[in-house]
């Protein structure tokens, strides 16, 4: 039950970061209902369908998707007073990435693959949403173009849970590192205001 809630969690902070961008977009409902439930659910969409995990888990338990859609309408009616708490949403964000990178990674190893294909796929757990969001919305994907410590943090702490399970560690022992060290890394990024390599612009 605990793991349910804290999925849901994770949910449900990516649906309103989705929501608050169709407000700024100026989508109306519609958009602003399938953004959230897009950014919410959308990476374990892709996860579940490369793994041919299908139907989506999410597709099966009406939770699912009443917490998107939920979101989605709070955010359309309170979009001025959730807009203005930009900190703590990405308080949030950071714990349901950590959750999203340990929980991608195990369920792509449960299905039989390898430490680095699980890793992979336990980041695009948790950035495939944010992804389709901005594609969606007519913009160039954010974690691609940013330069915000979002994928690096992700991609380590789903390869320790991928290697954790290929070692045989027992699930509990694995998951609560791999969550911390992806959490821990996107809270110090947003404190410290550390950023992603990007190339230099070389004078001619």
């Amino acid at each position: 039950m605990l793991l349910l809630v804290l999925d849901l969690l994770g949910i449900a902070v990516f649906a309103v970061s989705g929501a608050l961008v169709a407000v700024r977009q100026r989508l109306d409902i519609v958009g602003v209902l399938v953004l959230a439930t897009v950014t919410g659910l959308g990476g374990g969409w892709i996860r579940d369908v490369l793994i041919g995990d299908t139907p989506p888990a999410s597709l099966e338990d009406w939770r699912y998707l009443l917490v998107p859609l939920g979101c989605g309408l709070l955010t359309f009616w309170f979009h001025p007073t959730l807009g203005r708490m930009d900190r703590q949403v990405n308080v949030f964000d950071a714990f349901g990435l950590g959750l999203f990178a340990v929980a991608g990674a195990l369920k792509a190893a449960e299905h039989g693959l390898g430490p680095v294909p699980a890793a992979i796929l336990g980041m695009v757990t948790c950035i495939g949403g944010g992804l389709l969001r901005d594609v969606l919305s007519g913009r160039v994907p954010v974690v691609l173009t940013s330069g915000e410590l979002y994928a690096i943090p992700a991609v380590a702490g789903s390869a320790v849970a991928a290697i954790g399970f290929e070692l045989g560690v027992q699930t509990a022992l694995v998951a609560v590192p791999a969550a911390a060290l992806t959490t821990g890394w996107r809270l110090l990024a947003i404190w410290r205001g550390w950023t992603a390599p990007v190339p230099g612009v070389r004078r001619t």
